[in-house]
């Protein structure tokens, strides 16, 4: 059972933070996991409020339409990833 990085439990929590999931706590959320269908359950308007909050917190833009949002926001681990290999440095 792999353990989140710092980073991962820094963007797990915001994911429970910003859609308001009273029933996971961050740290339950596995790296590996599926985020939507079989793994957290989350859906499409679920990715959006998602994407929105990433956007506000590291400046990170993930549109809609992009053609990379399934790998973008397959697990905890690939989503971290994707915000730290693109977000604005201050």
């Amino acid at each position: 059972m792999p353990s989140q990085t710092a980073f991962e439990q820094e963007v797990a929590q915001l994911i429970v933070d910003s859609l308001n999931l009273e029933e996971v706590a961050p740290e339950d959320i596995e790296p590996e996991d599926a985020l939507f269908r079989e793994g957290l359950g989350l859906d499409s308007i679920d990715a959006l409020e998602l994407a929105l909050a990433i956007s506000r917190a590291y400046g990170v833009q993930i549109r809609s339409d992009d053609e990379n949002n399934r790998e973008i926001f397959a697990s905890l681990r690939a989503l971290s990833a994707h915000i730290e290999a693109n977000r604005a440095t201050s």
